[in-house]
């Protein structure tokens, strides 16, 4: 019996507030039966899990996270919403009145009146944390939640006896500003997880709720759960397209910014594709629907972009280790720091200094240091038309040193166009290229309408034809005007010759032009110290004079398909890190085992392109981009991982030595956190 195929679903995971937390959540769902593969992304408050559906179903999953005291929303990962906010403000509030009831010299029964303050907050404001910790007890973990309340429940309860005891030297103030603190940094930090996951709503809110479909001869305003391939959509200018289709009728130009990047609006007519969420500019037109739903290309977009912001780079797996031993090894240390100052100070610095250590060493940072990174880099690459196949091929761009370039397509337009045009005496030069038009106007080689399309640049008039012959492999014969002309190959021209009456007229020089923009490419490439190369299966003479247009030194030209990944694995026996940019045809051999695949002008179908890393646009230039933005978020990675290990290397040693009090200390775990989060964002 043949095994089902694997299935995938992302679930929102409330109640994560660590690395610990995510790496609680992964190992219950890795551990469940028939689940392939699991991943928790804390960024994004994400568990995504491949699974076997014969052997597992969603539920399992559900209940394997509420199990550890977590939540599963229904929907989208919940925001920062009111409860939270009404909690954080009776933090703030009633912490700042205990602070002032303590420092008030002379107030009849302050310990009393500070425990009333203070209690509200333990119990309400406090709850949920309380609460998680209790449920990672129980269930033999210790995350970022169990250090907060340890060291907020050690000082209020060490207060509580002291106040029944009769005496003032109380500490409800450091757990009532500790729990505040926490609260402010987690709102703060849900608020600046939600800019980062700006990429995915902005393309979610490209496509319009409604399209306007004909349907028995009436136009009907239909949700877009009720298109179906087929209907004939109306669009008028203003509007956003709703699905993806094919012109019927109408002109327009369409700004396909959303997909490519490029702000230039795009030509289109009849038997023209159009895509979802790109905007009509101007005409109104009918287009047939093609693609809907989950099949168009502004909904593999959005997957491809979630799927890579929630995925992991391999330099985060020393966070990974590190944090699973990390929680832990705090405790270990604050029962170390309290047993040391027991035997040299009185029992409330003792609890004071090991109460710093548990608040100031919670790991948040170091769990938000990859994630948040790859999330902003991965949204931002896709608001510039760059879709980035998740943190491992990030991470691997980052390293590229030389870039192999197809010719056709890649560096060059990938169509025929007429470059000159040379008569010879007693024929003009338009009229020669009209007259060539004229005899073409009927052939459907490609060099044939690169000829009439070149004549209708101009605004040259052409002449009906007669006697239309075409010859494969030599030209066409047609009459114009009472003169026999004759278009095609001769030898030792670059183009076309054209003959008239069985005479030379001249020459059609036809060529597939260079992208106006290469050049810019490849300059900015070097600049970057990567080599860029051709790999091509055309010609020499053809592939060198591109080449030299563009400024590409080395040339690789007349090579098969299967030719170019030999090429390519030559390169990287050499010890080069090689990206392979080309249209992810022919050359899928060549991106399969290059280090980066590159896939060129990948917006009719990306869910099957070959390449890491896809281009909504052809536009060459793209390619540096997305190595640069590769660079860019990798180091960003490293400086996010440096100072989440710099700041705990530095602030535990200084809250066990007593030089930190546990609200600084708690002051001090937020801005950690915000410091990841802020360093990230840099990446927009």
């Amino acid at each position: 019996m043949k095994a089902a195929a694997a299935e995938r679903v992302d679930l929102p995971v409330t109640g994560m507030t660590c690395a610990a937390c995510a790496r609680s959540v992964e190992g219950a769902l890795s551990q469940t039966p028939g689940v392939e593969r699991a991943h928790v992304n804390l960024a994004t408050n994400t568990a995504t899990v491949e699974y076997d559906p014969a052997r597992a179903a969603i539920g399992d999953f559900i209940g394997a996270i509420e199990g550890l005291g977590y939540g599963v929303p229904a929907g989208r990962a919940p925001e920062l919403k009111a409860p939270w906010k009404a909690r954080l403000m009776v933090a703030g509030l009633l912490a700042a009145a205990t602070m002032a009831a303590g420092m008030a010299h002379g107030l009849p029964h302050a310990a009393w009146i500070e425990l009333a303050l203070t209690l509200p907050v333990i119990v309400y404001s406090g709850g949920p944390i309380y609460a998680a910790a209790w449920s990672a007890m129980r269930h033999r973990s210790a995350n970022m939640n169990t250090l907060i309340a340890l060291g907020t429940a050690t000082a209020f309860l060490y207060s509580l006896y002291v106040t029944v005891r009769g005496g003032r030297e109380v500490y409800y103030e450091a757990s009532a500003w500790i729990l505040a603190l926490v609260l402010t940094g987690r709102a703060l930090e849900t608020r600046a997880r939600g800019r980062a996951s700006q990429a995915i709503r902005a393309l979610s809110e490209l496509q319009p709720p409604t399209a306007r479909v004909l349907r028995e001869g009436a136009e009907l305003e239909l949700a877009m759960e009720e298109v179906r391939a087929g209907d004939v959509i109306v669009v008028r200018p203003g509007e956003r397209i709703p699905v993806d289709g094919e012109v019927l009728e109408g002109e327009s130009a369409i700004d396909e910014s959303m997909l490519s990047g490029e702000s230039l609006p795009v030509d289109k007519g009849p038997g023209d594709a159009v895509f979802a969420g790109t905007m009509n500019r101007s005409g109104g037109f009918r287009f047939r629907a093609t693609k809907v739903g989950r099949g168009a290309v502004l909904q593999q977009m959005i997957e491809l972009v979630r799927q890579a912001q929630g995925s992991r780079a391999p330099v985060a797996r020393l966070a990974d280790v590190v944090s699973g031993y990390f929680t832990a090894g705090v405790l270990a240390a604050a029962a170390l720091t309290f047993a040391i100052w027991l035997c040299f100070a009185p029992f409330a610095t003792a609890m004071v200094n090991a109460v710093a250590v548990l608040i100031v060493a919670c790991p948040c940072a170091l769990g938000l240091a990859t994630p948040m990174a790859i999330m902003v880099g991965s949204g931002r690459g896709a608001a510039r038309g760059i879709l980035i196949k998740g943190g491992e091929a990030l991470e691997r761009a980052h390293k590229i040193d030389a870039v192999l370039l197809d010719k056709t397509g890649t560096i060059t337009e990938g169509k025929p166009r007429v470059t000159r045009v040379e008569p010879v005496a007693g024929f003009a030069e338009e009229e020669l290229l009209a007259l060539a038009a004229s005899a073409e106007s009927y052939s459907e080689h490609p060099l044939g309408r690169a000829i009439v399309e070149a004549a209708a640049a101009r605004g040259l008039a052409t002449q009906p034809s007669s006697g239309f012959i075409s010859e494969a492999g030599r030209g066409v014969r047609a009459a114009v005007d009472g003169r026999a002309v004759w278009v095609g190959r001769a030898a030792g021209q670059p183009g076309v010759s054209v003959m008239v009456d069985g005479a030379l007229a001249g020459a059609i020089e036809i060529a597939d032009a260079v992208k106006p923009e290469a050049a810019d490419a490849v300059r900015r490439l070097r600049e970057m110290g990567i080599q860029a190369l051709m790999l091509t299966g055309d010609s020499r003479a053809a592939a060198e004079a591109a080449a030299r247009q563009v400024g590409i030194e080395t040339v690789f030209a007349e090579v098969p398909p299967a030719g170019k990944a030999a090429r390519v694995k030559q390169l990287q026996a050499e010890g080069r890190r090689v990206a392979v940019a080309g249209d992810g045809v022919n050359d899928a051999p060549a991106l399969a085992q290059a280090d980066i695949g590159i896939a060129m002008g990948g917006g009719t179908d990306i869910a099957r392109e070959a390449g890491d890393i896809i281009l909504m646009s052809g536009d060459l230039r793209r390619v540096a981009e997305a190595l640069s933005l590769s660079r860019r978020t990798m180091r960003t990675i490293r400086q996010n991982l440096f100072w989440a290990f710099a700041y705990n290397v530095v602030a535990i040693p200084f809250a066990a030595l007593g030089l930190l009090s546990p609200v600084l200390a708690s002051a001090a775990m937020a801005v950690s956190s915000l410091t990841v989060v802020a360093n990230s964002l840099r990446l927009k």
